[in-house]
Formats: C-alpha cells, structure tokens, sequence
C-alpha cells in the first residue's frame, strides 16, 4: 500500500484504501498440509551486565534470535511475564536477577497456492531475494486478489524457503510496494534475514530511491518534505498531511530532469515509510504524480490541472490518461542481514514510464 512501507504495518488500515489486503484463498494444497511450528517459551535471566537497561534491549541482546523489534511486539502482543504479570512497556528497566519468560507463538506455513507467475529476480541467495515488481502486481493475497500475487509467486519459486514471520498471508515480505507502483524489493528467505531487513527498516539504514513524473517542476529544485501523514479528513481513502496527529515522514527529493514547466522526473530517497508517502508529500508541495488515481487531481477536478494545459494535445492526452502513478523504486541499499556485506541494486524505468519521458522529449 505504501510507496514503500514495512510490512508490519496496520492491515485494517490498509484495508481502507486498496483490495491488496487481508484475505484469506479458500483454495486447499494438493498434498501435505501445511507445516506449523508449535508454541515454544523462552526464560532469561538478566545479567548484572544488563541491569538497568531497558526491558527490550536486554532482551534481544540476550536472546541474539531475536531483535529488538520482534521484541517489542511480543511486548505489545502480550507474550512477556516477570515478576509474576505480563509486561508491555518495552522501555521498563530491568534489574539484576529478573526471570523473564516469553512466550513464542507457533509459526504457520503460508495459506495461499504456489502459481506460476513470472518472476523478475535480479538477486537471490539462500537468505534474501531481491525481485523487480511490475506495476499491476499485489503483493500479498487480500479480499479483492485471493490469488495472483507476488506471494504466490515466491511460492512457487522459493517452495518453503520463505520466512514465516510476516505470518500465513504474508510469507517472507518485509516491506511492500502499492499494487501500481513498480521496482525493487527484497525478501526474507528464513526468518533470520527477516529480523535483520526489519531491524534496518526501523532504524532507517535501509536506502529506498524512487523515480516519480510529476506535474510541474518542485521549486527549489531540490529539498526535503516534511510533515506527519495520516487519514484525510476530508476523504477516508486519503492520505495527508496533517498538523494533528499522524506518523512523522521525510522525504527527500531532487529535480533530475525537467520537461518546460510542465511536468519533470524527480529522485525521492525515503526517509520512513508511511502509507503512500511519495504520492502525499509531492501532491503537498503541489506536484502530483502523472497518473495518480488518487492524489493526482487536484483542484481542478482534471488530472494535471494547469500542468496539463501547458503541453501540446498529443502528449497532454498521453500523460492525462496515463493508467497508474508513475513511479518507480530504482534503488535499494541494504546491509545483508547475514553476511553483513553492503549491496546495492538499480532497476531501469519501465517501458510505460520511459515512453512518457521520450514523449516529453520530443517537444
């Protein structure tokens, strides 16, 4: 649903906007039944080197299984006792000799049917693949896409090598891409590699660059956006800045090309990841992406607005009735969560994108 966003994000949020999300296929697997992993606790005792840390960082440094963020959402889900309770603040102190129990829910294979759906895969170890995404493609199974997906298509590719942290309907994704937005993305083969691409996400080391056509050209032309994305007042299905409330967001963005005043190619490196963050923040400064179904608009009621009037009619029709927002995830840089080497990965504009700019170019 996001530009990019973690894929621990609130999925009846998500479900608000796109059919991408949150339904099960009623299809049965020919053969086995799917394998589960039972139920299992873990007790740890605090360390006098650990006192007086905070209660989550104790723990993932003690239990090296498990990070920092697969901590704190046992916390929020309940699975941690000491001293006789449950325990939910993850910033609580700990003390010397404290027992802590934690209670690991039993893992399930993915729910939804390997198909034979054509992968783009531009990396691939034991531990992580890095695919690129067609625009059209959902990620993961949903109420409107039972099937068809790209989890479908890592099942079928990867068998049981995907990680079973992002649960039944989620295997191995770790962040995701809207259904309309094009480009890279990594998955977690096992669930080693999932706890370290997630921990990079939280801790903002992940590098996501994106290319957007916009309306108009930004001025400056280069900068940052700021500002807290949440629920638009005004339209449920929206997002927007707000000046109450919301996740705080950053957005980078610079000018790679400009096509007159009319529309221009613009570089966005994500700071976070919030829901459709990219479109929000680049219709806030008053540049939509071309073929934005949602944000792109704008007052006018007509997509491109005054934008659109200043090109000639051959290329204003093509661009206004461009059938998905164009953008496109170029690059990724990630830290291997097992090797610890840096990779970087580039994917070319698509063809539809790139017609658009030949179009801009020819006037």
């Amino acid at each position: 649903m996001a530009d990019d966003i973690p894929a621990d994000h609130d999925a009846d949020f998500d479900a608000a906007f796109d059919a991408d999300f949150d339904a099960d296929p009623d299809d049965e697997r020919d053969g086995p039944g799917p394998k589960t992993s039972p139920a299992e606790t873990l007790t740890y005792r605090i360390p006098d080197t650990a006192a007086g840390q905070r209660l989550d960082k104790a723990l993932s440094a003690g239990l090296p299984d498990l990070s920092r963020s697969r901590v704190q959402a046992l916390l929020e889900q309940g699975c941690v006792r000491g001293d006789g309770r449950t325990i939910t603040d993850p910033s609580q102190r700990v003390k010397y000799g404290q027992i802590f129990e934690l209670r690991m829910p039993g893992s399930a294979a993915a729910e939804p049917l390997p198909q034979d759906i054509p992968l783009d895969v531009v990396y691939e170890d034991a531990d992580v693949l890095v695919v690129d995404k067609p625009a059209g493609l959902v990620v993961h199974p949903a109420a409107g896409n039972p099937d068809g997906t790209l989890v479908n298509a890592l099942l079928a590719h990867c068998g049981d090598s995907l990680s079973g942290i992002g649960g039944v309907r989620r295997p191995g994704i770790v962040h995701r891409l809207d259904k309309d937005t094009s480009g890279l993305m990594v998955v977690a083969k096992n669930d080693r590699a999932h706890h370290g691409l997630s921990d990079q996400f939280s801790d903002r080391t992940l590098s996501r660059t994106y290319l957007a056509l916009v309306w108009g050209v930004p001025n400056p032309t280069q900068g940052r956006i700021e500002g807290n994305i949440g629920r638009s007042s005004a339209d449920r299905k929206k997002m927007a800045v707000v000046t109450g409330g919301g996740k705080p967001a950053g957005t980078k963005y610079r000018v790679v090309k400009s096509f007159g005043m009319a529309a221009s190619l613009v570089e966005c490196v994500l700071e976070t990841g919030r829901t459709h963050q990219i479109r929000v923040h680049l219709t806030h400064i008053g540049h939509p992406l071309v073929g934005d179904p949602l944000y792109g608009r704008g007052r006018s009621g007509r997509p491109g607005g005054k934008f659109a009037s200043l090109l000639p009619e051959a290329a204003r029709g093509l661009l206004t009735g461009f059938p998905r927002q164009a953008l496109h995830a170029a690059a990724l840089t990630f830290r291997h969560p097992v090797s610890g080497e840096i990779v970087a990965f580039r994917s070319s504009i698509p063809a539809d994108i790139h017609e658009l700019i030949v179009t801009l170019e020819s006037f």
